[in-house]
This record gives C-alpha cells, sequence and structure tokens, in this order.
C-alpha cells in the first residue's frame, strides 16, 4: 500500500519515527488539541521519543490522500459486504447521496483550489466577507452506517454531477434516496441507463405533476410517463439517450399535516405500497445524522493544516473512521440489541470514537494483542449507551441566535477527543 500512496518512489524508503504507517495513524487521530500534544501522546504510548510538529508536517507532505480512500474501500466496504448479512429493505441495499458544504481554512491554495462563498453578518443580506468553502458528498448506506463513496469538489459544484461518480459504486440491488435538490430529468436518467432503483423527494417548482399534487389534485399514487423538455431534451438527445421515462409520483402526509411528493421507478403498488413510502423515504435521514456525526462529534472542519492535501487527508480519514467505528462496534450492537429494556439502546458515539482513538490506534500500528484490544474497545462501547426513539418527534427547527450558539458551543457541547 505504502508504494501506492505516497508522493514520491523516495519517500518513506528508510526506517524513521514517521513512516508509512505512523503517518496514517497519526493524521487519523487528529483532535482538537494542538498537533504538538497529539505527537507527545501518541509517541508516549507506543514508548518511543516524540518528534516535532515540523517533523510530522513535512512526513505528511510524503503521503497521498488516496490511501484513506483505498483504506475505506478495502478494510470497509468490502469487509462489510463480503457476506450478504447485512440489513436491507426488501432485498434491497438502501443507499442516501446527500452533500454539504465544508468551511476550510483561510488560504489562497484552498481558495484556488475549492473556491469561496460569500458570507454575511447573520442580520442581512449584504455580503460581509468570503471564505473557502468545499463541497463534500457521501453515498451513505443509510441502515448499516457506512460510507459506500465519498467525494470532496469546489464548493460551487453541481449536486448531480457528484452523484453520477458515485453511482459507479451503486448496483441495480440498491435503491437511492435523494433529497429535493436531485429532482430533474436529468437525474432521473441517470439512474434509469444504470438500471438503479430509486426515490427522491420533489420540490413545489419541479416537475407539473408534483406541482399539481401539492396542491392535492388527483390520486396519492400515480404512474406517468415523463417527457424531456427544454435543455434536458436537448442533452438527452445529444447523449443518445432516452427522452421518455415512466415513473411514479407519490404523495405522502408528514406528521405537521404537510404533503410530500416523491418520485420513484418503484412502479408495483402491490410490491411498494403506497403507505410504506413515508418510513421508506424518512430513512434518508441517516445522511443528515452522518454529517452531523463527522462535522460535530469528529470536529471535521477543525483542520490540521491549510494545504489542498492536508484537507483532503483530513477529509477521506475522517469518512474511513467512521467506517471503521460502524464495524467495531457491530458486536456491542448486537449485545445492546438484545437487551429487554423500554427502549432500544445503541452505542453512544461519544464513548465509541473516544475509544477508538484512544485504543485502536495502537492495534494500526502493530502494537499490542488485536484479540485483546477488541474487547476491551467492546466493554467500553457498551458503557452509557444511548437510547434509540425511532418515534420521537423533535420540535419545529428554528434559527437560534449566534448568542446561544456560541452559549453551546463553549459550554455545553461534549468533546469526544
Amino acid at each position: 500500500m505504502c508504494n501506492e500512496h505516497r508522493s514520491r518512489k523516495e519517500d518513506f524508503t528508510r526506517k524513521r519515527c514517521l513512516g508509512f504507517r505512523e503517518v496514517v495513524v497519526l493524521i487519523l487521530s487528529k483532535g482538537l488539541k494542538s498537533i504538538q500534544c497529539l505527537l507527545n501522546e501518541f509517541f508516549l504510548k507506543l514508548a518511543l521519543p516524540t518528534v516535532t510538529k515540523t517533523a510530522f508536517c513535512l512526513a505528511r507532505l510524503k503521503l497521498s490522500y488516496t490511501v484513506f480512500i483505498e483504506l475505506n474501500n478495502k478494510a470497509v466496504v468490502e469487509v462489510y459486504y463480503r457476506n450478504d448479512d447485512f440489513l436491507k429493505y426488501k432485498g434491497l441495499r438502501v443507499l442516501g447521496i446527500d452533500s454539504t458544504v465544508i468551511c476550510l481554512p483561510e488560504s489562497d491554495e484552498l481558495a484556488k483550489e475549492f473556491g469561496k462563498t460569500d458570507h454575511t453578518d447573520g442580520k442581512g443580506t449584504t455580503v460581509t466577507g468570503s471564505r473557502p468553502y468545499a463541497r463534500g458528498s457521501v453515498m451513505f448506506d443509510v441502515l448499516n452506517r457506512i460510507a459506500v463513496d465519498a467525494r470532496l469538489e469546489k464548493s460551487k459544484a453541481y449536486e448531480v454531477e457528484i452523484a453520477v461518480k458515485h453511482l459507479s459504486l451503486a448496483t441495480e440491488l440498491d435503491l437511492i434516496l435523494c433529497d429535493r435538490g436531485y429532482a430533474s430529468f436529468r437525474t432521473i436518467v441517470e439512474f434509469d441507463v444504470r438500471n438503479i432503483k430509486f426515490l427522491i423527494r420533489c420540490s413545489k417548482g419541479s416537475f407539473k405533476i408534483a406541482q399539481e399534487m401539492y396542491k392535492g389534485l388527483g390520486k396519492d399514487s400515480q404512474v406517468v410517463k415523463l417527457v424531456a423538455s427544454g435543455d434536458a431534451l436537448s442533452e438527452m438527445k445529444l447523449r443518445g439517450l432516452r427522452t421518455e421515462i415512466e415513473v411514479r409520483f407519490v404523495r405522502i402526509q408528514l406528521d405537521t399535516g404537510e404533503n410530500e411528493i416523491l418520485v420513484t421507478n418503484l412502479l408495483s403498488e402491490t410490491e411498494y405500497p403506497t403507505p410504506d413510502f413515508k418510513e421508506l423515504y424518512w430513512m434518508r435521514w441517516g445522511v443528515e445524522t452522518f454529517y452531523g456525526v463527522i462535522k460535530t462529534r469528529l470536529c471535521l472542519e477543525n483542520f490540521t493544516g491549510f494545504s489542498v492535501e492536508s484537507v483532503r487527508q483530513d477529509f477521506y480519514s475522517t469518512i474511513f473512521l467512521t467506517g471503521l467505528e460502524s464495524i467495531l462496534t457491530e458486536n456491542a450492537e448486537e449485545i445492546l440489541s438484545q437487551k429487554q429494556v423500554k427502549n432500544p439502546q445503541i452505542v453512544n458515539k461519544v464513548i465509541s470514537f473516544n475509544a477508538i482513538k484512544n485504543q485502536a490506534m495502537e492495534i494500526l500500528c502493530g502494537k499490542g494483542n488485536e484479540k485483546e484490544a477488541i474487547e476491551k474497545l467492546t466493554a467500553l462501547f457498551l458503557t452509557n449507551p444511548t437510547q434509540k426513539r425511532p418515534h420521537r418527534k423533535p420540535p419545529p427547527r428554528r434559527k437560534e441566535s449566534n448568542r446561544r450558539l456560541l452559549n453551546f458551543h463553549k459550554y455545553k457541547k461534549k468533546i469526544v477527543f
């Protein structure tokens, strides 16, 4: 693996304290502490003399971020799906595709690579400045908590274009859930040519039939033939793709009384009854909580460098870490699921990520007994579990004031590491 993911063939050829494996593990260990404190603690555990922050920064320049993509593919995705015993919905793997904007450090190099986004003072619409942002996108298994694929693109990149890149890793046995930003003829065609099942939420300004259904017109489930028009028609003809596709529009009612319109190629009412789509589309929320984990629990936006390479290293290493956590906590999740309690219990991510950061890194460095470490980790995962409330109804989302947000981050937010 070292040969494929180093900047030059001369890198990592000499035996040093900061070898290939040590640099990989140190990047995975990133937290809110200063880099020097991290280095001191890391080498103290290994009973080795510490190194300086400068030495680490020079060593990480030798490493390509692609190592974390391969680690996720080989050590997480392939391992998890090598058997056919993972959670499914009617025989289908349920994947959610969504993107998020990621705030980057102030750097000319990052601004040039990913672009800048304007911002206001939060009180009005007047632009008061701009800073570098990137767009992260993920294709996420919402039932098994595995990031099948992730991308870090320019901040102004089109969500649909990124989603198309994800589809190279999807199969005919997948069902993909998307939010309203993906509701377009172009998106539907991309799924159709690959014979991939999909369920997309429609915006109130999307397809004509969806607009009518939002007004309460027509049946709750309608199979219709969509016809491309305008720019979409020209593009489909240019690419030699279909200009007419049969799809199904479904209207469901939320607990708030509002209607939500979904478009899908699950055409059979018998196999996929209309009432089932409410719970099915709700599964997409797993992507939203995934972004909550990497941004709040793992503090993704607290980057450890100002270069493009370091930002990509931090992003893809965080993605791999979430998959590693899903695999390592699987046994503990099974034990908790068998407990006879009022509400089902799940592993507390504050506990699990903290345990992995502090205990599992030595194993990745080839130190210690792997079996004993797994048993020790499982015991830690079982401490202070959280309750799973699938039917819990959270209060309506409200915009918090800057003062309340600052108070939360300073005094209430629980730091993982």
